[in-house]
């Protein structure tokens, strides 16, 4: 699940254009009515990605759904490889899926072009409570046009055995003592303190995150980039300081190669990733799996984690959906507390509120991730990033001039054209 997940937070080139259907959906305004049998013979279809979601979450979700509203769901399994295009072409159509599973990062460009249904109401009704860190990238121009499903964010993975050889007893707690405890691994031990990439990007957003930071700005009515602000170049120097006790790459980035079998080797103390990364470590050497540990990415000071770049999913219902209502019923159940908190409890990711991360007690990946959710967030949600991801990713180019020896403000004059370029891009 959680490389289908990644895929999620990785995701670029993203929609160029939905003609959403929502024009001549018959005198029921789009929107199937329930009689006396409530929704009887109706079907509804739900395209979910491939890993989402487990086989007994969609049973219990799918029953507790007919013995509702006496209808049936249809759980349609999609691939994350080819799906923008896949989902653009359906939305266009008569019948589109009623509801769809949608990467957070995805949401504002189908919302800007009228893809999705405003689910104002849903919000109302249900979702009070949600996470307001998760929720944000449900929402577009100040209207709901999802819900926040799941959700996962990077640790710090750790060789235990690495850190007891350095004499370290307690995992650290602020970014200060994060610095330190990798130091002592350098001059006590012959490993490579952490392996940290010069284009771990999603890891340095976090850090922007952190520091209050924005990755663009608006210059009267288009977005322009941002990298020259002081709270950026803040980020970037946490990250150099980082970098410079790794051995790693300045031009590459956390897959190039995979961090996970560079730390299989039993030679670097840690790295910062999600938590399926592990599994690549394991497979790479199966000895290595009783030395990992995790823990949350500390922040400036103890009482607040580092910002984190926050990738996961949000459930959305077609605005061409001529059975909304019956859509809106569905979310009631799937986001319940009892069915994220199933969720979050098979599968180990961030559910959708922080009163329900009492279910990934006893996963240790989940565990150290959760207590940076509510600080998280996201790359800009404009429609326009988009193309700004797609390589060479500026903000790539951006960060290896840095480590380099270039000033962050050097560096932003640097890629600033192409970043511009790639915002002006027609959506």
């Amino acid at each position: 699940m959680k490389r289908k997940l990644i895929a999620a937070i990785g995701i670029a080139g993203m929609v160029v254009s939905i003609a959403a259907c929502g024009g001549d959906n018959g005198d029921d305004g789009g929107r199937a009515k329930s009689g006396k049998d409530g929704y009887a013979g109706q079907t509804l279809t739900v395209w979910v990605m491939d890993g989402s979601s487990p086989d007994q979450w969609q049973k219990d979700v799918a029953a507790a759904f007919e013995a509702k509203t006496k209808a049936k769901v249809k759980f349609e399994i999609q691939q994350w490889n080819g799906i923008q295009q896949k989902l653009t072409t359906a939305l266009s159509e008569e019948n589109p899926p009623d509801v769809f599973e949608i990467g957070n990062t995805q949401t504002p460009a189908y919302a800007k072009t009228g893809g999705l249904a405003d689910l104002a109401d849903l919000k109302s009704s249900i979702g009070a409570d949600w996470t307001d860190s998760l929720n944000n990238s449900s929402v577009y121009e100040g209207k709901q046009y999802a819900a926040p499903w799941y959700f996962a964010n990077r640790v710090v993975l750790y060789n235990k055995k690495v850190w007891a050889d350095a004499g370290i007893k307690d995992t650290p707690k602020t970014r200060d003592e994060f610095y330190a405890d990798l130091k002592k691994i350098g001059e006590k031990t012959g490993a490579e303190p952490i392996y940290l990439p010069g284009q771990n990007w999603y890891h340095f957003v976090g850090l922007v995150v952190g520091e209050g930071g924005e990755l663009v700005k608006k210059d009267g009515d288009k977005y322009v980039s941002n990298l020259d602000d002081p709270k950026i170049a803040a980020a970037m120097e946490t990250y150099k300081k980082f970098q410079a006790l790794s051995k790693a790459p300045k031009d590459k980035d956390e897959a190039t190669p995979q961090q996970g079998e560079i730390f299989a080797k039993g030679k670097v103390g840690a790295f910062i990733g999600m938590g399926w990364e592990a599994g690549i470590a394991i497979k790479a050497n199966p000895k290595i799996e009783k030395e990992i540990g995790y823990f949350t990415i500390p922040g400036a000071t103890a009482d607040k984690p580092e910002g984190v770049f926050l990738g996961g999913s949000n459930l959305a219902v077609a605005a061409g959906s001529k059975k909304q209502d019956l859509a809106k019923e569905f979310l009631k159940i799937a986001l319940s507390d009892q069915f994220e908190g199933q969720l979050a409890k098979e599968n180990g990711v961030i559910p959708n509120k922080e009163s329900l991360q009492s279910n990934l007690q006893g996963n240790a990946v989940a565990e150290a991730a959760a207590p940076a959710a509510a600080g998280g967030g996201t790359t800009p949600l404009i429609a326009e990033w988009a193309a700004v991801e797609n390589e060479p990713n500026p903000i790539k180019a951006y960060m290896t001039a840095v480590l380099n020896g270039k000033s962050p403000a050097e560096a932003a004059k640097q890629v600033e054209g192409e970043f511009n370029k790639r915002l002006a891009q027609k959506q």
